[in-house]
Parts: structure tokens; sequence; C-alpha cells
């Protein structure tokens, strides 16, 4: 059967980010996606120029919708727009029993704020349930460091975009320390709006497909990767990359190099 992947996240209305390039990402790795819109957003690749946020009680009716009808295999989360929202999705999902993905969005790519103080307070209770939590290293940082993150996330994929060097290094770490890490030459890009959103949803499907853990993060990031290697060059800031060109074959070969000792 179709993995079912529930992605509770904002809109972007440029296409690139949010459930634009999660329902893209799902649907390319062969699941099907649905939808609880938490904002929508005006935006397009030089940034965002407003938010609204959708109630909390229609983002739980959203939930409750396509929770009761077609069932949930994973579940995505990105953007979540207001503390009361979090707090209301982390009550409904706990009911749904499925792995879930928390990618705490803070900052668009442009560098637009898309949380406030009290909205990250809250991620505390969604960190706690999820699967895996997967911050940047701004994220990580706001979150109070990998330590601090621990104390509520069981698994983090601290993703190294926002580094220095020639290389790109993603760890995988849980109270144990370092279970895997991949490294990946860096791509030479403006094209990556939307890189964070596509990769927690592909992990999302990966794990809704039944994947492990790893092999869904590995698969997500060569997914991710040949996203910005098929990129349509589209607006004049960090443009969208290119879901629906990447195929199987434009596939990297896995690029893990490590899996700690455990």
């Amino acid at each position: 059967m179709t993995a079912r992947i529930l992605i509770i996240a904002g809109s972007d209305s440029g296409g690139g980010a949010g459930i634009q390039a999660d329902i893209k990402t799902v649907t390319m790795l062969g699941g099907h996606a649905m939808t609880a819109i938490t904002a929508i957003t005006a935006q397009n690749t030089l940034g965002v120029t407003g938010v609204h946020p959708v109630p909390a009680q229609m983002v739980i009716d959203q939930i409750d919708a396509v929770a009761r009808d077609i069932g949930v295999d994973a579940i995505k989360i990105g953007m979540i727009g207001a503390a009361e929202t979090a707090h209301r999705v982390a009550d409904r999902i706990a009911q749904l029993g499925a792995p879930i993905v928390f990618d705490p969005v803070m900052v668009a790519t442009s560098g637009a704020a898309l949380a406030d103080d009290n909205t990250i307070a809250a991620f505390a209770r969604l960190m706690d349930m999820a699967t895996l939590t997967t911050p940047n290293l701004p994220e990580l940082a706001a979150l109070g460091g990998e330590a601090a993150a621990l104390r509520h996330a069981g698994t983090l994929l601290v993703k190294g975009g926002h580094g220095d060097g020639p290389m790109l290094i993603d760890h995988l770490v849980d109270h144990s320390g370092e279970v895997a890490r991949w490294e990946d030459a860096r791509i030479e890009t403006t094209s990556t709006h939307g890189t964070g959103c596509t990769l927690a949803s592909a992990i999302a499907t990966g794990l809704g497909q039944g994947m492990t853990l790893i092999d869904a993060i590995d698969r997500a990031r060569r997914f991710v990767r040949a996203a910005i290697l098929a990129a349509p060059g589209l607006g004049h800031g960090h443009g969208p990359m290119g879901h629906h060109a990447v195929e199987q074959a434009l596939f990297s070969p896995p690029s893990r190099v490590r899996e700690g000792n455990r």
C-alpha cells in the first residue's frame, strides 16, 4: 500500500519550500501526501513579506479529516505557526502512533523569522514525541545546543549546511553519542530554498514506507542533492530546487562515511 504521509506545515506562495516542497517530495518518492496547513505566507525567492497563521482548531480539523478517513503512516512537522498550535498538534498526533519527523523551522532561507519565542519554547513538546528532530546549526543554537536539545529530542539529525568549509557534514546523534554521519562536498549554488523541508519530508516518507531511520536519511539526503543539481534557476534570490526533475538514476551513491559505536 502507498505510504500515507501527513504534513503539518506552512504554505510557501513561491512554491520552493513549505507544504509545496513537501508535497513534491513525498510524491516523487512514491508516497501519498496529505496536509494540515498551519500558516499562509506571502513569499518568493527574495524573502517573506507576510505571514497569516491558520487558527489552531482549523489545523486540528485538517488532521482529523485525513486521519479518520485515509490513515497516517508517518508525520512531518515543519513551520508550526503559533505556540497554541504546537500544543494542540502535540495533543492530537500523540493519538496517531505514527513516526514523526520534526523540522524545527524558525527562520526562512531568506532570513525572515517564522517562529516567535513562545512558539520555539513550545517546540519541546514536539521534540519529546518526535522520532527524529532535524535542526540546522542556527536552529540548534536557538534550542540551547546539542545537549539541551537532547533533553527533549531522543534523536537529532544535526544538519551542517550552515557550517564552514568545502565539506558538508550531517550528524545523527542520540543520548549515546554519534550514531552516524554523512559527508559530501558542498554544492555551490543559490538554489537552496526548501532544502530543510524537503529533507524532513523525504525522511518521513522513508519511515512511512518501512525503511530504517538511517536508510531513510541516506535516501533523503541523496534526493535533496539531486534536486539541488536539477534546480531550474528561477527567481532572483534563493531559488527553488528541481524536485520534478529528480529521477532515481540521478541519486548519487550513499555518502554515509561512518556509523558510530553503540
